[in-house]
Parts: C-alpha cells; structure tokens; sequence
C-alpha cells in the first residue's frame, strides 16, 4: 500500500476522534459553560448535522480545485474547527467550532476515498479504501479513550488542541505524500449530479443509512444496556467501548480484503449476520461475557459493510464519483441520527433497555433486502442487452452444382 495512505489514515484518525470523543465529555464542557447535558448535546447534533449537509457543499466548492488541494484545505479547516474549539470563551463559540470542523468530515472521507481508490490496482480498490478508514476506526480504540482521559483528568480544551495538532500532522503528510494528480479532464458539477440518477448509487446510500444505522441503533444507548440490564459498573462502559472499537477495526480490514474478491457476497454476509447479531443481542445483553462479546461483533460486522459500500458508490458512479463518495459519508450520519431517534423512541415506549436492539436488526434486515434487490437488478440490466440482440440467421447450407 501507497505512503500515501497513511497521511489519509492520520487525517481519519483525528476527524474520528473528534466526532466521537465529545460523548465522553459532555459533562466537563457542560460544567463549564454552565449548561445543562441536554443543551452540551447539541455538540454531537450540530456535529452530526453539519457532516450530513457539509460533505455535499464543501464537495461542490471543490469541483475545480485538485483532490490533492482540496483535502489539505479540508485539514486546515478541521484544525481551524478544533481550535475554535478549544478556546471558545462561550458555549455558542464552541458550538459553532464543531460545526466549522464537520464541514471538512465527509468530504474529506468522500474525496479520500477517490484519493485513495485511484492509488492502487483495480483488484485492491476496497482494500485501500479500508486502509484509509483504518484511521477512523482506530481512533475509536485509541484516540477518543485516550482523549476522554485527558479531558477528565487536564481538561477538554487540551483535548480539543490536541485533535488539532493531528490535523497538522495529517495536513503536512498529505501535502508531502499524496500524488497531485488533477482532476479528470471534462468532470463538471453536472457530471458529478448525473450519477445521482442511476438507481444503484441511490440504493448503496440507502444501504449505507439502513446498515449502518442498525449498529448505531445498539451502541448509542449502550451505557444504560450494560449497566442497568447487563450489571456493568459504569467505569465499564469505556473499556466496553474499546471492544467495539477492535471489533470496528477488524471488521474494517476484512471488508476491505473481501470485497475486492467478492463485493456483493460480502455484503450479504455482513449484512445478514449483523441483523442475527443484533436481534440475539436482546438476549446476550443479559450475560457480561456474552454481551462483551456481542458489542464487540456488531463493530466488526457494522464496519465490515463500509468498504464494501463505499465501493460500490465508487463502482456505479464511474466517472464522476466524488460528490457521490462524499454524499455517501453523509448517508453514514444520516443513519446515525435516524438510528438514535428509533432507539431513543422504543425505549420511551416503555419497551426497555434493549429494545433498540430490535430496530438496530430490522434496519440490517432491510438493508440486506435492499442489497438483493440491487443485485437482481443489476443481472437484470446485464441480461437485457443480450436478450435484445438481433437473432443471427443460421448460415444456409451451400449448393454445390455439378
């Protein structure tokens, strides 16, 4: 694998810790600001939020700068974010820190994915891909524990002042690894919407919120499953967490491996052994052993779906895949959001604790339908042209006179 991809993997890395590393201390912020959790929240929203709608706009503002260039301005803007941050006076100042740094978020995924796709063979596309997301899924094991740590122990702000200084770092090693390759001659902002036509990318985003959103379902009321149904000290939940973060990455490496042998197959693997996960998941989560084990699956399998996904935006958006790549990181949050608010919804019911377990199930479940379909289809729209090929008339036989 190309250096190169390690100067994405560093930028993944703290794009990652940012994202997540707020949950762990929104007490310390809240504290300070004087606000209450509910309110210090509105950092993950607004987060959340600004990747979905950030990774289509900061895409499109990028249509006529070199991917190269537009990902160390992407960095520089994540280090200006993190830094606001960090020294906000106010909690609306730092509000607005996170949202400036999650604009860079998915079109700095979406366009590294290209980045990084085009660095390698046709046979290790996904491969790369998953190499460059290794950064995120890292982060999750490292970065945000270790950040949470430090948060709770020095204070928040150096937390924030850290993540950018790794974007510098992540900034300078792609300005000294990544290749400036231009643009592809002709590419234009319609090009780029074209690809939004063809049903297969529309039915990869849909899989992406669907799948993905089924292990966010699980993990984003993880804490009061483990301690209240499971009898998890609360102390737990964090070394919990860094079971789901190993399962993230390693789940991550072996989608990349696979979907470059078998993309579709993959898919229905990890897709369907994640809805059976999940659903076994209201069971398991009664047993520590057992729901150790199960947290650390639903990373592994959620993960295993995303270099696979990514790739086939890549696939069915031929020629004009980044703002499609880009829109795709988006989906990922999209279903995070959606996720939450079903789980959060379930458990309001009155139907328990591990009730978002169920949701997390039926949204894999769904995505797995939809991977099907998209498969038929696409056989479908192979078989068509042969199907409408003219007959060839069978050769008379020649008569020979004598």
């Amino acid at each position: 694998m190309p250096l190169a991809l390690l100067a994405l993997a560093i930028g993944a890395f703290g794009i990652g810790t940012t994202e997540f590393v707020i949950m762990g201390l929104l007490p310390e912020v809240a504290g300070d600001f004087g606000v209450s959790i509910p309110t210090a929240g509105l950092l993950v929203t607004g987060y959340a939020l600004g990747v979905v709608f950030g990774a289509p706009l900061m895409t499109v503002l990028g249509t006529r700068v070199s991917r190269k260039r537009m990902l160390m301005l992407l960095m520089g803007l994540f280090v200006v974010g993190n830094l606001v941050s960090a020294l906000a006076p106010a909690f609306g100042v730092m509000l607005a820190g996170r949202v400036v740094a999650s604009l860079a978020h998915g079109a700095f995924f979406g366009i590294g994915s290209v980045v990084a796709a085009d660095l390698v063979a046709p046979d290790r596309k996904a491969g790369a891909i998953a190499m460059m997301f290794t950064g995120l899924t890292v982060a999750n094991v490292v970065g945000v524990p270790l950040g949470t740590l430090v948060g709770q122990s020095i204070g928040w702000r150096v937390t924030f002042g850290i993540v950018a200084a790794l974007g510098v770092i992540g900034l300078a090693g792609i300005a000294a690894l990544v290749p400036d390759v231009s643009r592809p001659e002709g590419v234009r902002l319609r090009h780029e919407l074209a690809a939004f036509r063809n049903v297969q990318v529309l039915l990869a985003m849909a899989m992406t919120v669907l799948g993905f959103g089924g292990v966010f379902a699980a993990i984003t009321y993880i804490a009061p499953m483990m301690t209240h149904v499971a009898g998890f000290a609360d102390g737990s939940v964090t070394w919990l967490l860094v079971l789901f973060g190993l399962g993230m990455v390693g789940g991550n490496l072996i989608g990349g491996k696979y979907a470059d042998r078998a993309l579709m197959p993959m898919l229905y693997v990890s897709l369907g052994a994640l809805a059976v996960v999940l659903a076994l998941f209201t069971l398991t989560a009664h047993y520590k052993v057992l729901a150790a084990v199960t947290i650390a699956l639903v990373g592994a399998l959620g993960f295993a779906t995303v270099p696979p996904l990514q790739k086939r935006v890549l696939d069915q958006a031929q020629g004009a895949p980044t703002l499609a790549s880009a829109v795709n990181i988006g989906a990922f949050n999209l279903g995070n959001a959606l996720a939450a608010w079903l789980g959060g919804a379930v458990i309001a019911a009155g139907l328990g604790y591990t009730a978002p377990n169920w949701v997390g199930a039926a949204l894999a479940g769904s995505a797995l339908v939809l991977a099907v379909v998209s498969a038929a289809l696409e056989r479908r729209d192979r078989e068509l042209p042969a199907a409408a090929a003219p007959a060839v008339p069978a050769e008379r036989p020649v008569t020979v006179q004598h």
